[in-house]
């Protein structure tokens, strides 16, 4: 038997539309994508405080603080993967659909499974930002050591040493945080989300 066969979805009294204009802006998801030691969740959490200094509801979910909690069955399989990815996409859509803007960061390394977020979300709901590192910059940050103990073989399916890193086919915005400071990709990024309209009423 199907462990869906007696649900049945509710719907709610509360829009995304109305939260939208409640909130006074559009309500998408900031998909960060790259190599553990690019920057994402430096670049993330500074996109994240200058739209909460301009009035846009926001929250960060980042990779090692999900694991901690929501994820903290999931080891890093390919499976496994893609199942962290699966659930951080539902997560997204619900703070979407609350009329807020998500940002994630997440290594994310395999191309279907970040499709398999976008087609959850509409057409203008997923912006995907790619942060472009070569590895041996990420390497040499290695801000946690993962490199050097994946290259000891003391850490298994480490994305970029035993397992692929897929870069985007055609992300909204690529930020390349090897030759860009991170008030440069914050910029680009918010000239970005400008050229969009989405934070007029």
């Amino acid at each position: 038997m199907s462990k869906n066969t007696n649900i049945v979805w509710h719907e709610q009294s509360l829009t995304k539309e109305l939260r939208r204009k409640k909130n006074g802006h559009h309500s998408y998801v900031l998909w960060f994508t790259g190599l553990s030691g690019s920057g994402k969740s430096t670049v993330a959490n500074t996109v994240a405080k200058a739209l909460f200094d301009a009035g846009i509801n926001n929250y960060v979910l980042d990779g090692d603080n999900i694991r901690h909690g929501l994820n903290k069955d999931l080891g890093f399989s390919e499976e496994d993967r893609t199942e962290n990815i699966r659930r951080i996409g539902e997560v997204s859509k619900l703070f979407v659909d609350g009329g807020q803007v998500v940002l994630t960061a997440f290594i994310s390394p395999f191309q279907s499974d970040r499709q398999i977020v976008r087609d959850l979300l509409e057409q203008d709901e997923f912006i995907e930002v790619f942060v472009k590192c070569p590895i041996d910059e990420c390497e040499k940050r290695d801000p946690k050591g993962l490199y050097q103990k994946a290259r000891k073989g003391l850490i298994k399916d480490f994305t970029g040493i035993d397992s692929p890193y897929e870069e985007p086919n055609n992300p909204e915005i690529v930020i390349d945080t090897n030759e860009l400071s991170i008030e440069e990709c914050v910029n680009k990024i918010i000239d970005y989300l400008n050229g969009r309209k989405f934070h007029q009423n």
